[in-house]
């Protein structure tokens, strides 16, 4: 004669994975991730700039001329590192418009 009031093992078990499950697709981004976010931008964009100076320094010292190179590849450097930038917010937006679609979905 079993009580079926009391859960089995295979009950226990099957609602703790029901909650795990769960709370892993409810988990909301907190403060690191943005830091995170807002560091890897950062790093996109300097990036790219500090690459443009270092090659429009080296093209200034070995091919002088009338103009300068640093000035401009640095600010093409920089206008690349925006534009890489934008990328990874457009990515991340995307994928965070999925997950909320998805969870409205649920």
């Amino acid at each position: 004669m079993t009580n079926k009031l009391k859960p089995t093992f295979a009950d226990k078990v099957g609602e703790k994975a029901a909650r795990k499950l769960k709370a892993q697709r409810h988990t909301a981004p907190d403060v690191w991730f943005g830091l995170g976010i807002m560091g890897l931008i950062g790093w996109s964009v300097v990036i790219p700039t500090l690459l443009g100076t270092m090659l429009g320094l080296w093209l200034d010292k070995h091919y002088a001329g009338t103009h300068r190179w640093t000035l401009a590849l640095l600010v093409a450097g920089l206008m690349i590192g925006c534009f890489n930038a934008w990328l990874w917010v457009e990515k991340e937006d995307k994928a965070m418009h999925d997950k909320q679609e998805e969870k409205n979905d649920d």
